[in-house]
């Protein structure tokens, strides 16, 4: 088997609650949570209005 052509780096840390900060390699934050029908689905008013980690991800695949 072949070596990997990229490894990504980040660390990923739990700020409260359900809101997390990635930092990746080069220093870029990204905060993500919960927000619109999934608070409400899962009663989760008192978090902030953050993006799930899967609008990052559909982001980075159509940009």
């Amino acid at each position: 088997m072949s070596d990997p052509l990229y490894i990504a780096k980040a660390e990923v840390e739990k700020v409260d609650g359900l809101h997390r900060r990635a930092t990746l390699e080069d220093g870029t934050a990204l905060d993500f949570g919960v927000h619109g029908p999934i608070k409400a689905h899962y009663g989760l008013d008192s978090q902030p209005n953050l993006p799930l980690p899967v609008d990052y991800l559909v982001a980075a695949a159509a940009g």
